[in-house]
């Protein structure tokens, strides 16, 4: 079973695209759960399923295009942080680490992180091609950043 967190806070536009994610992607074998600004307090569900592969999914500003995807190293996730969240998300991840196989996070550049909750179209756009990646199970065609 694989698990797939959406972290975000849906008030400040593309920010919530991690949300988006998780509402939207459903496919078999898959879990999916929406965090919100504290996925910290998601690690009991995390811990008791055990995932083989858990992906978190975030808005995250690379200095790339609206909707650009990649895949963040653990050493980089501090430089792409927005700040909405309570925990760092390194210190979630690392906390994680002992009960999920794989870690993946996966940012998505963000246009806007303005008051508000529509998410603008190059963003979705770059959900869609996200879920996709996921679907096929190729998120390793992700570029890193």
């Amino acid at each position: 079973m694989n698990m797939l967190l959406g972290i975000g806070n849906t008030l400040r536009r593309d920010d919530g695209i991690g949300c988006f994610v998780a509402r939207r992607f459903a496919n078999a074998g898959w879990k999916t759960v929406e965090c919100g600004t504290a996925p910290e307090n998601f690690t009991a569900v995390v811990r008791r399923e055990r995932p083989d592969m858990l992906v978190l999914v975030d808005a995250a500003d690379m200095g790339l295009l609206p909707g650009d995807v990649r895949r963040i190293p653990p050493e980089k996730i501090e430089d792409v942080g927005i700040g909405t969240h309570q925990l760092p998300l390194s210190h979630f991840i690392a906390f994680l680490a002992p009960d999920a196989g794989e870690i993946v996070f996966v940012g998505v550049q963000p246009k806007s992180v303005a008051d508000g909750e529509a998410i603008s179209s190059e963003v979705l756009e770059g959900a869609e091609r996200l879920m996709a990646h996921i679907r096929e199970n190729t998120l390793d065609r992700i570029p890193v950043y």
